[in-house]
Formats: C-alpha cells, structure tokens, sequence
C-alpha cells in the first residue's frame, strides 16, 4: 500500500498509526508532524486511534486541482465527507470521513482510524492517505 506520507500515516502489523508532533518546550501536541526546520523542536508521538467526531461537512463539488489530487471531473468526483476529530487530551485532527450514509454522521460520535484510497500516482497505483470511520 502507498501512503500519501509516512509522517502522517503508516500501517503496522495491519493497522494504520497517525503521527503527531509533540513540542519539546510545552508538551503540546500538533498535527500533522511539522516538516523542515521547524520539526527539530517536535518529538515524533503516535496519535490515539480512536476519538469523537467534533465537526463535518459534505464536500459536494470537485475542489481546485491542484492541490487537490482526488477525481475531479463531473464523472469521476463523489461526494465526500470531511471534518474534524478530537483525539482526547492530544489534538483535533482534520480528516476525511469514511462513509457514504452523511445523513448518520452525527458531532459526538466515536470514530476510528482507517486508511482509504483517494488518488492514484502516476504509474495508476493507488496512494493512501488516513481517514476515520464511525465505529
């Protein structure tokens, strides 16, 4: 499986891992895990896999390519949910939403962490990226 970033997301022993960045000089956590000069002050953490839906929407049109990578024509784009899960005591992560029932989505429900394909790279393959799920 090719993931979008294995900064972000990785799978182990068959189940996906999200990453965060935990300051060094706070505590706080922040994701996704900050990239170039900035990441000296972050500790690489695992995220909880588990959380509560805090907020969503409905993407219902093709977002502007790029840097959106995902099916954007009329054909191929589906409607998408998109939103925000707290992660308890850690940090609230935006996500996509792995459903096709919008209408059970529900803020406060308890989620999961899955991975989902969302574009292909240039060879075709499907690339990855992590999403949650209501359990």
């Amino acid at each position: 499986m090719r993931l979008i970033s294995e900064n972000v997301v990785d799978v182990r022993n068959g189940a996906p891992v999200l990453f965060g960045g935990q300051s060094k000089e706070t505590g706080k956590i922040v994701f996704p895990y900050p990239e170039g000069a900035e990441r000296e002050r972050y500790d690489k953490v695992e995220l909880q896999s588990k959380g509560a839906l805090w907020s969503y929407t409905v993407q219902r049109f093709p977002p502007k390519n790029p840097p959106y990578l995902g099916p954007n024509t009329p054909d191929s784009f589906k409607p998408f949910a998109v939103g925000y899960v707290e992660l308890k005591d850690q940090v609230i992560v935006e996500t996509r939403i792995a459903t096709e029932d919008f209408s059970a989505l529900k803020v406060g429900q308890a989620m999961r962490l899955t991975t989902i394909a969302f574009a292909e790279d240039q060879q075709g393959e499907p690339l990855h990226t992590y999403a949650f799920e209501p359990i």
